[in-house]
């Protein structure tokens, strides 16, 4: 037979905490609710992290070029020593062949000299310091051991500063990928803030750029000051890349970072400046006043001289921005000047 017992009932203190959790966690609900919208950034927070982290990303690029460009340069100048070394090998075994020559000669006319026969089989510069040793020799046997003392000095010193440049370039290698990664960081952040606008936001910052851009362009057809010389060929070098895209760490043809615009403009022009703005800072006449600059001159801007164009006239820049913009002219007062700079 079935029992028939009456539920228990809940205790008034359980009753108590759950309706006391779910009216907490209703709370916290309408809270998050009514929070949400007030926590997303405004369009202009937004544009505002965006060129902070995009001049960041910019200043490390120019520490990549920098780490980049030294990279290149020790491979050139390892390659050029390690050819050194095999060729003065080569010249130093063909010493010691000739010497072994004139040892066997002199086998075969009566015996080969003490001395002699001591460099076969030890380093020359163990006895070509005794005196007692040289007076053995013949002039020719002299003349033959200080070569070969020479040429393996040379080699030493060549090896061993083959060995610092491969030294120093494994830290290189190292810098430049942490660089590659700040870069690389920097950007997706800004992208992950970017992403947060909604469409009619985003047009409307890119409509802002046009409008800024639009009023630049304005103002470098009424300039009066054109470019000469190999400044202008530079000049007209760069203003045929407007509208390339800004990628960090490019050169052109078809892209480009700051320096790298300025470095391959004046290539074209036949001028061999150095790739990062820092070093293009020192590559000139410098130019403190605004009102003394000239079209094609390069302006630097930022504390650290992270960024470069050129001057385009009527206060305008012609340069590549940052990610996400192209090369275009822009006003002068949008970045801290520092100087000009005149090839």
């Amino acid at each position: 037979m079935a029992s028939h017992r009456r539920p228990k009932q809940p205790s008034r203190t359980r009753v108590t905490v759950l309706t006391t959790a779910a009216a907490a966690a209703v709370a916290l609900s309408s809270q998050a609710a009514n929070a949400a919208p007030s926590e997303k950034p405004s369009k202009d927070e937004v544009k505002a992290k965006v060129d902070k982290l995009y001049e960041e990303a910019e200043h490390a690029t120019e520490k990549y070029n920098g780490a980049k460009e030294k990279q290149e340069k020790l491979q050139k100048e390892i390659s050029t020593i390690q050819d050194n070394v095999a060729r003065g090998q080569e010249e130093l075994n063909d010493l010691r062949d000739g010497l072994g020559s004139m040892a066997s000669a002199q086998y075969r006319s009566g015996g080969i000299d003490p001395s002699v026969q001591l460099f076969l089989s030890a380093d020359p510069d163990d006895y070509l310091d005794k005196a007692s040793t040289l007076d053995q020799l013949s002039g020719q046997q002299v003349d033959a051991l200080k070569k070969i003392q020479v040429k393996q000095r040379e080699l030493a010193q060549q090896r061993s500063e083959a060995t610092d440049k491969l030294k120093d370039l494994s830290a290189t290698r190292t810098e430049l990928g942490k660089k590659k990664s700040e870069v690389q960081a920097k950007l997706a952040e800004a992208q992950k803030l970017l992403n947060t606008l909604t469409a009619a936001e985003k047009a409307a910052l890119a409509e802002e750029e046009a409008r800024a851009t639009r009023a630049s362009e304005r103002a470098v057809l009424g300039s009066t000051a054109p470019a000469t010389g190999r400044a202008a060929s530079a000049y007209s070098a760069a203003q045929s890349k407007i509208g390339s895209p800004y990628v960090y760490g490019a050169t052109g043809p078809s892209s480009f970072d700051c320096s790298g615009l300025t470095y391959w403009a004046f290539a074209q022009a036949g001028i061999a400046i150095p790739r990062t703005s820092q070093a293009q800072a020192n590559a000139g006449t410098r130019i403190y006043s605004q009102s003394d600059l000239q079209v094609g001159d390069l302006v630097i801007f930022y504390g650290d001289l992270h960024h470069v164009g050129f001057y385009a006239g009527n206060g305008q820049v012609l340069h590549a921005p940052r990610t996400g913009t192209v090369v275009r002219y822009e006003s002068i007062n949008n970045m801290p000047f520092q100087f000009g700079v005149r090839i």
